[in-house]
C-alpha cells in the first residue's frame, strides 16, 4: 500500500479548496461563529478543521471511502489484518472489544491489574470476571503482570471461559509476556484480547517490547494520543484471526460510539501513521537514545532511583518500555506526590504518574535534548530542597489487596446502596469502584468484599495527596456498599 498517502489529510485539503457554505452542523460553520477570545486561545484553524465526518470530509454514502481506506493504511502499518479508528478514547475500544468476545453471563478471565474502563464494560454488559492476580513486589508496592502459568491455572480452573484480556504494557511501562498467554488461550480455541492502550508506538522499533500483534493476540487496543501523536481520546482496535467475529466487533463498536465523531481525531491519527512508517525507526531510535542517556543522569541524582533491570527480573514482568522512566523518590525522603507537586509548581513540569514512593516520566519521539536537560535539571534541583515529611500511607499485604468477589460488578453496581463510614464498610460488598488515579487500576471493584487494608491504604493515601476521583466520597471517609438485607 501507498503509506505516502493520507487519505482523512488529502480528503481535508480538498474540501478546503472547495469552500462549502455550509448549512448543517457543527453550528460554528468552520470558526466563522466562534467567539474571537476563544479562537485566540484555541486558534482558528481547529475549528476550521472541525466538520461532519460524512457530508463533510466525505459525501453522505461515504463514497470517497476516505475511513475505510485511512483504516486499512493503519492495519497494513502495523501488520493486522484489520484496524478501526475511535474518537472515543481507549475507554470505549476495550469495552468493544469485550462486547465482541462474550455474551451477558459469559465468562471471561482479566487480569485484576485492568484499568477502570475494563469495569465499566463488566458493567455494562454483565460479563461475569474471573480475575487472574498481578505477581506482587513487596519490597516496592508494584504489581507485576500476570504470567501465562497463571492464566493456564484459570483456564484449567474455569474451562467455560470464552476468552482473556490483558493489559501490556502496564502505566508504568512493564509489559506481560503476551506470547505465552496467547499461546495458553489459543491452545483451548479462545480469544485473547489486550489493552495495549500505552503501546501505539511498539510496532516502529525492534528495541521496544513486542507488540500484542506480533505476539499472538486476536484483538489489540491502542491509544494512539498517549505514546504517538493523536488528540486525547484518538484510539484504535486492531483484530487478526478468525477467533472473533469483524462485524461483531464493528457492531460493538457503533453501539457505544458517537454519532458525531470529530474529523481532527481521525486527521492526527492518519498522519501519525504516515510519519512511523516513514520515519518511526529513526525517531523511536533518537527517543531510546535520549531517554537511556536521561535514565543515567537521574539515577546518579543523590536519593533518586531509576528502577529498569528489578522490574524485568525473575518472577517480575516480561519486559519494558523504556520509554517510561521510573523514578523511586524513597531515598530522597519524599513521596511521589510531593515530587511531582513540587516540579509542576516550581519547575513548570509535569510527569505522568506518581505514587506514594515513585513519578514517572514518560519519553516519547516528541522529546528533544532540551526538554531532556530541562527534566534532569528540575529533578536536581527537587533533591536539593527541603520538603516535609510526607505523610506515611499504610501498604497493605498483597493479600489484603486480593479481595473476594461475592457479587458481579453489575449486580453490585446496579444493587440498592448505601454510604456508611469507612471503618463500617469493612467486611461489606462494595456498590463502587475506588481508584488511585493516575494509574487507573481499582483498588476496591463493586462486588468485592471490603478489607480493613484496603481502607487503611486509600484513607492514608488521600491523606497523603493520593487521588481517588471516582470515589462518590473522594475523601473516603465513606464509601458505597450493597445494602444489608
Amino acid at each position: 500500500m501507498n503509506h505516502d498517502e493520507s487519505p482523512v489529510l488529502d480528503a481535508l485539503a480538498a474540501y478546503h479548496r472547495q469552500d462549502y457554505a455550509n448549512f448543517c452542523p457543527p453550528g460554528h460553520k468552520q470558526g466563522r461563529g466562534a467567539d474571537r477570545p476563544v479562537l485566540e486561545v484555541l486558534g482558528a484553524d481547529v475549528f476550521r478543521s472541525d466538520l461532519l465526518a460524512t457530508g463533510g470530509m466525505d459525501d453522505r454514502l461515504s463514497r470517497g471511502k476516505v475511513l475505510e481506506r485511512a483504516q486499512e493504511l493503519m492495519a497494513d502499518a502495523v501488520g493486522a489484518e484489520q484496524a478501526f479508528f475511535s474518537t472515543c478514547g481507549s475507554s470505549l475500544s476495550v469495552k468493544s472489544a469485550m462486547m465482541a468476545v462474550a455474551a451477558p453471563d459469559d465468562v471471561m478471565l482479566i487480569g485484576r491489574d485492568a484499568h477502570k474502563s475494563v469495569i465499566a464494560g463488566l458493567t455494562l454488559t454483565g460479563i461475569r470476571p474471573v480475575w487472574v492476580r498481578p505477581r506482587w513486589d513487596a519490597e516496592l508496592h508494584l504489581a507485576h503482570p500476570p504470567s501465562p502459568h497463571a492464566f493456564e491455572q484459570a483456564f484449567e480452573e474455569h474451562p467455560d471461559a470464552v476468552g482473556a484480556l490483558v493489559t501490556s504494557p502496564s502505566p508504568y511501562g512493564t509489559c506481560s509476556d503476551l506470547q505465552g498467554i496467547a499461546e495458553v488461550c489459543h491452545r483451548r480455541g479462545k480469544p485473547l484480547i489486550v489493552d495495549e492502550a500505552w503501546g501505539a508506538h511498539l510496532p516502529f522499533h525492534d528495541d521496544l517490547p513486542t507488540w500484542a500483534m506480533d505476539a499472538g493476540a486476536d484483538v489489540c487496543v491502542v491509544s494512539i494520543h498517549k505514546m504517538g501523536a493523536g488528540f486525547e481520546q484518538g484510539s484504535v482496535f486492531h483484530l487478526q484471526g478468525g477467533l472473533v467475529d469483524p462485524v461483531r466487533l464493528k457492531q460493538s463498536a457503533d453501539l457505544l460510539s458517537t454519532t458525531s465523531p470529530n474529523v481532527l481525531f481521525f486527521a492526527a491519527m492518519d498522519g501519525w501513521r504516515r510519519q512511523m512508517v516513514r520515519n518511526g525507526t529513526e525517531l523511536l531510535g533518537t527517543a531510546l537514545r535520549l531517554a537511556r542517556s536521561a535514565r543515567a543522569e537521574i539515577d546518579g541524582l543523590p536519593g533518586l532511583n531509576v528502577l529498569e533491570e528489578r522490574l524485568v527480573a525473575k518472577e517480575a514482568s516480561h519486559d519494558l518500555d523504556r520509554l517510561q522512566i521510573m523514578i523511586d523518590t524513597l531515598d530522597a525522603g519524599i513521596s511521589g506526590y510531593q515530587a511531582s507537586d513540587w516540579l509542576r509548581a516550581e519547575r513548570a513540569i509535569n510527569v505522568g504518574l506518581s505514587d506514594h514512593r515513585r513519578i514517572i516520566a514518560q519519553f516519547t519521539f516528541a522529546d528533544d535534548e532540551k526538554s531532556a536537560d530541562r527534566l534532569v535539571t528540575g529533578l536536581r534541583d527537587l533533591t536539593r530542597t527541603s520538603l516535609p515529611t510526607p505523610r506515611s500511607v499504610v501498604l497493605p499485604r498483597p493479600e489484603d489487596l486480593e479481595l473476594e468477589s461475592v457479587m458481579s460488578p453489575r449486580e453490585a453496581f446496579f444493587a440498592a446502596q448505601e454510604a456508611v463510614p469507612s471503618g463500617d464498610a469493612v467486611g461489606r460488598t462494595a456498590a463502587e469502584q475506588l481508584t488511585p488515579y493516575p494509574p487507573g487500576i481499582p483498588a476496591i471493584l463493586p462486588g468485592e468484599r471490603i478489607t480493613a487494608g484496603v481502607v487503611d491504604y486509600l484513607r492514608t493515601g488521600v491523606a497523603a495527596t493520593m487521588a481517588v476521583p471516582d470515589a462518590a466520597d473522594p475523601s473516603v471517609r465513606t464509601i458505597r456498599v450493597v445494602r444489608a438485607g
